[in-house]
């Protein structure tokens, strides 16, 4: 079973959201919370597979609390949002969160993201991070991290990353590179670790925000 924590201020939503949930046979929805602090209390005491994290919320909103959950390595994250060009979502996936999906998502759909993200998957499309990455970095780019960071990867690994930044699925980056598939994942797999990061939705916003890719390239 997927167990699953309800976090929105509107009560409305949260039924919708339970009602979805509450008809599959693999979800369990362990508990709800109308803002981000009771979020981060709830998820500590019921330790859920999957928060399903409003961003916009009074006490605490869903940045700072996806960041502690985050941290606290008790639950992944999955943002809603009603904008999907939304500073908030940016932020979250800065701070921990495994991707986001837009409030209006069709039920199915949002069955299936949580089933990913339970699974260690993230479900933001490297296109719809690099439009956020696109309008808060600014076409002419604009670096927010020390590209230093990147020094711990060998250049093949900088390649990799290039090409996930850019959308390319690992089938993709191993036809591109003349790479073995399982060749492509072990690189992933590396990157991943060296830079301390949880997924490629993370490694997509730490390439655009060091610079090695700007959100005007092809």
């Amino acid at each position: 079973m997927i167990r699953v924590l309800l976090v929105d201020d509107q009560e409305l939503m949260r039924m919708g959201f339970r009602m979805v949930l509450g008809a599959q046979e693999d979800v369990d929805v362990v508990g709800e919370a109308a803002n981000g602090l009771d979020a981060v209390q709830l998820a500590d005491r019921l330790r859920p597979d999957v928060v399903l994290m409003d961003v916009r919320m009074p006490v605490l909103d869903g940045v700072e609390a996806t960041k502690r959950i985050a941290e606290a390595g008790t639950a992944k994250v999955l943002v809603m949002t009603t904008f999907d060009l939304d500073e908030y979502a940016l932020s979250a996936l800065r701070n921990g969160a495994s991707g986001f999906l837009l409030k209006d998502t069709p039920p199915g759909d949002l069955v299936s993201a949580l089933r990913a993200v339970a699974s260690g998957d993230a479900v933001v499309s490297p296109s719809v991070t690099k439009r956020l990455l696109s309008r808060f970095l600014g076409e002419g780019g604009g670096e927010l991290r020390d590209a230093a960071v990147l020094e711990a990867l060998t250049e093949r690994e900088r390649e990799v990353l290039v090409l996930i930044a850019k959308g390319l699925s690992n089938t993709e980056i191993a036809r591109k590179l003349f790479l073995s598939e399982a060749t492509v994942k072990t690189h992933v797999g590396r990157i991943l670790a060296k830079l301390e990061l949880r997924d490629r939705v993370q490694a997509v916003v730490l390439a655009y925000e060091t610079g090695l890719v700007r959100p005007g390239d092809v």
